[in-house]
């Protein structure tokens, strides 16, 4: 089957994938733009998870303010080069996920920046709650852990649904990796809200 450089030329657009990688899915999805859309989000995110261990040390600080002046995010997103770091796309994540912090207020990147002493203070809240009492106690383990999930949801960035879509921030950026071709990865942020702590 014969593929147009049209239907190869959305297809990019679309994916922000490579002229022959478009070219061969289209050809392997006998031109079924869906297929071929799957076909080359499972290669971009077999390569992300690949990049993942690569040393990330060039890429942008950056601020966001939010409108209005109220809330202020500042924040640091590494990549591998500094080319990476001025492009267009790089750059509109970084974007992308101040206004999220300033959005979403999470307090940690991810997980294992959560102090192993706040961790288990917790859990031991949870644990000790009377309403958890009353349940069986063969699911009082797991409805702690889900409500522990709940919560990271809440104060990990990586973790939380992303603002504009069904996919938390950490595939948001596991995607961009597909498409970039190199590892990205939040390093820090600070959020400032107007008067608070006062």
């Amino acid at each position: 089957m014969a593929i147009s450089a049209e239907a190869v030329k959305d297809l990019r657009e679309r994916t922000g994938a490579g002229f022959m990688d478009c070219k061969r899915a289209l050809e392997e999805s006998a031109g079924d733009v869906e297929k071929a859309v799957a076909t080359l989000r499972e290669a971009g995110l077999a390569a992300a998870a690949k990049k993942a261990g690569r040393d990330a040390r060039e890429g942008l600080v950056s601020s966001y303010i939010h409108t209005g002046g109220r809330v202020g995010v500042l924040l640091e997103i590494n990549c591998e080069t500094d080319f990476v770091a001025r492009n267009d796309q790089f750059q509109k994540l970084v974007k992308d996920i101040g206004m999220q912090i300033a959005g979403l207020n999470p307090l940690y990147v991810s997980q294992e920046q959560i102090p192993a002493t706040l961790l288990a203070e917790k859990r031991a809240a949870l644990e000790a709650d009377e309403a958890l009492a009353k349940k069986p106690e063969a699911v009082r383990a797991q409805i702690v852990d889900g409500q522990m999930r709940k919560w990271f949801q809440e104060v990990c960035l990586l973790e939380q649904p992303f603002r504009d879509g069904d996919e938390t921030v950490a595939q948001l950026i596991t995607n961009a990796i597909a498409t970039i071709g190199e590892n990205i990865r939040v390093r820090r942020f600070v959020r400032y809200a107007l008067g608070e702590e006062l």
